[in-house]
């Protein structure tokens, strides 16, 4: 018989750099360090950290890496709030003060405008905080599962308990709530307590795990694609309005009626409470029907004087207080008279424009999801305007000659575009509307910056401010005014 063999591939090892101060963070609110010349991005620690760094990227002049072990820590170091701090991945910057994560949020917006838009920068001012730093979100997804994730750590203190014979650690729960794990798709982290929203969210919560428990009814198992309890959607509004939409992976008459009696009794804040049956093997809510069983189906937000219908599948910015702020950025910097025709692009449900109509001749709304363009008309029905108008589909297609004859040219453009930024086409044809005037909204100052470079051909960036929506995240919102060269 012939001999079979079999190659081994041997696997160099990761470098490990040891005692490596942290000096600063960078984009994405990755910390920094320099080894050798090389520029090192680190998660998880705080400048001034003394750490061991296990590289998992390493290039010719960067590298990636995790923190392995602390040798001392930082003096702005604060101690978390939340238990799950490290595990769940829902805020990122809890050890550190709000007011050194404002410093650095600043600071990279500044970093960013500066390198990739490589343009004229008038002074930066302060990025504007928030009063709430808890409890600060109107919106929540829960998420049950049948898969647990337990961090290394606890994994191991698990394993040598129950190697000492305390089986009980090895038992499994019947299901968890909380919040998808970091890169595992199908394990969820068990929550205690939230504090991204108000209370009663963890309290709703639990009760949907108590009643699901006691009755048996199985959670979601995304594997299989099994089980009854799959996601649960909280809202709330600075009125004290409350919505709960409940998913379900399939119909239980008698069990969802006796589950949302038990909410609708302990839960009197509840304004109305919905289900929506998901049989697909995704969680994409935009082809599913809710159906109310309490209440309207809506909830109503108030920013100034401004209502917003909120409805179960509806955008809106998940700060209210801090939206406020935004929006009164935004009204500025677009430098109404009551004489301008306002173009609000990506307008969503329409509550930027809407809450710039006051000092506005008209507002166009043009966006390409359609449902968020019907909530728009509807939120401007509400507020009693009749000089707006809203129109669903792509920006490039729709602003043609023949549309600029109907509605007018802008005067004013306010452009919100998602993270990725807006689509090159789009900014050639913002230069070629020649509007005197363009806000831009942004939530990833990197990619603004690239735009802000491509505008340059025709605009000047004349005012600059960052706002601050999610305290203890890395995420920053940033308005830049714009006006057309010629006209300065």
């Amino acid at each position: 018989m012939g001999s079979t063999f079999v190659s081994v591939r041997k696997f160099k090892p990761a470098p490990l750099l040891e005692k490596v101060l942290i000096e600063d963070y960078a984009a994405e609110g990755k910390a920094l360090a320099r080894v050798d010349g090389k520029v090192i991005f680190v998660e998880g620690a705080v400048p001034g950290d003394v750490v061991d760094i296990q590289l998992q990227k390493n290039k010719a002049d960067w590298a990636e890496g995790f923190v392995k072990h602390f040798h001392s820590y930082s003096s702005i170091r604060v101690t978390p709030f939340c238990s799950h701090f490290g595990v769940c991945g829902g805020c990122q910057w809890q050890m550190l003060p709000y007011e050194q994560q404002l410093i650095y949020k600043h600071k990279q917006v500044v970093d960013n405008l500066t390198r990739i838009a490589k343009v004229p920068l008038p002074p930066i001012p302060p990025i504007m905080g928030a009063e709430q730093t808890q409890g600060y979100r109107n919106k929540v997804e829960y998420t049950f599962a049948t898969e647990k994730f337990i961090p290394f750590s606890e994994f191991k203190a698990m394993k040598a308990a129950a190697e000492n014979g305390d089986t009980t650690v090895l038992e499994k729960a019947p299901g968890v709530a909380g919040f998808h794990a970091r890169g595992f798709f199908e394990k969820v982290v068990e929550v205690d307590k939230c504090y991204l929203q108000e209370e009663p969210t963890n309290d709703l919560r639990k009760a949907v795990v108590d009643f699901a428990i006691a009755n048996e009814m199985p959670f979601y198992n995304i594997k299989e694609h099994k089980g009854w309890v799959r996601n649960m959607f909280i809202r709330n509004t600075t009125k004290g309005e409350w919505m709960v939409n409940l998913i379900l992976g399939y119909e239980d008459k008698e069990k969802r009626e006796a589950l949302f009696n038990i909410l609708l009794e302990r839960f009197p804040q509840i304004s109305t409470l919905l289900y929506t049956i998901n049989a697909k093997r995704n969680d994409s809510m935009q082809d599913l029907l809710p159906q109310v069983y309490s209440g309207s189906g809506y909830i109503t937000e108030y920013l100034e004087d401004f209502q917003f219908k909120i409805s179960p599948k509806s955008f809106f910015q998940t700060n209210s207080k801090q939206a406020e702020k935004l929006y009164q950025v935004t009204r500025e910097f677009a430098e109404l008279t009551g004489k301008e025709i306002v173009y609000d692009l990506y307008c969503g449900t329409g509550s930027i424009g809407i809450f710039c109509s006051k000092n506005a001749k008209k507002i166009i709304g043009v966006e390409v999801v359609e449902e968020a363009i019907e909530d728009a008309k509807i939120n401007a029905s509400l507020n009693n305007l009749t000089d707006t108008a809203f129109f669903a589909g792509d920006v490039i297609k729709i602003c043609d000659d023949t549309f600029f004859e109907t509605h007018g040219k802008p005067d004013v453009i306010i452009t919100d575009p998602p993270r990725a930024g807006m689509h090159e086409k789009l900014v050639h044809k913002l230069l070629a509307m020649e509007a005197p005037i363009i806000v831009y909204v942004s939530c990833n100052p990197a990619t603004q910056a690239r735009d802000l470079s491509l505008l340059n051909e025709k605009y000047t960036v004349t005012k600059i401010q960052p706002v601050d929506m999610f305290p203890h995240t890395l995420h920053i919102e940033n308005v830049v005014q714009l006006k057309r060269k010629d006209l300065l």
